[in-house]
């Protein structure tokens, strides 16, 4: 039903409940972006282009959907890679590794490209693992099972029958995302995509109590928006 005045309001996500902390046309350049899939929270091209723009030296790594989000703002082909699942990546000092994700589908074309992706990224001696956007399934532990990263960045802001008829697709359960860090044996876990929609997240305090009751000295933490986390081992 339309507003009383008549005036037609366009439809979109929700504002953020926080400012961007970072303006992708005014970011330091850096090497490569890293996009798990085509949703709006995580490719855009209003972000897309202006952030390709501002590092030009940039390679960006995303999906087959992501790719053709980026070429339509512009950003050359030449600069967009598109990884087949467990295709190991060197650019300069650092290496990627395309894992599974599913959200909730798992979806690989002919050629082992995945809609839905995450990431171990290795650097300096460091190994991160960004699951993306996902559930639990079979092919996903069978990729990340005792890969042992330093950090495992990992959603917990569920899912539930309320959310999913409203068209929100969930991510990670809390205890699942506890679970799965003790499975890959993860030395931190990052608790991940809890804190950008009002409707699609859970108490912050679910994933401690999760952490109590299953693995009481795993190392976790939160990140704040525009804080920089130092890992030291």
């Amino acid at each position: 039903m339309p507003p009383p005045s008549g005036e037609c309001r366009p439809r979109g996500p929700p504002a953020p409940p926080f400012p961007a902390r970072l303006q992708p046309s005014g970011s330091r350049p850096g090497q490569v972006v890293f996009a798990t899939h085509e949703h709006l929270d995580h490719t855009d091209a209003d972000t897309v282009g202006p952030l390709m723009a501002a590092s030009p030296q940039a390679v960006l790594v995303a999906s087959p959907q992501g790719r053709q989000i980026a070429l339509d703002a512009d950003v050359p082909a030449e600069r967009i890679i598109v990884p087949a699942l467990g295709e190991r990546t060197e650019l300069g000092g650092l290496a990627f590794t395309a894992t599974p994700a599913a959200h909730y589908s798992f979806e690989v074309d002919e050629a082992g490209r995945s809609r839905w992706m995450g990431f171990v990224i290795e650097l300096n001696g460091v190994k991160v693992y960004h699951s993306g956007d996902t559930i639990i399934f079979p092919e996903l532990l069978d990729a990340v099972r005792g890969m042992r990263p330093d950090i495992a960045l990992l959603p917990f802001n569920g899912r539930d029958h309320y959310r999913e008829r409203r068209g929100i697709i969930g991510n990670l359960l809390p205890g699942e995302a506890v679970e799965l860090a003790l499975e890959i044996g993860a030395k931190v876990l990052i608790g991940i995509h809890n804190d950008l929609f009002a409707g699609n997240r859970v108490n912050t305090g679910a994933l401690f109590d999760e952490l109590d009751r299953r693995a009481p000295f795993q190392r976790c933490h939160i990140l704040q928006p525009g804080e920089l986390y130092l890992y030291a081992g």
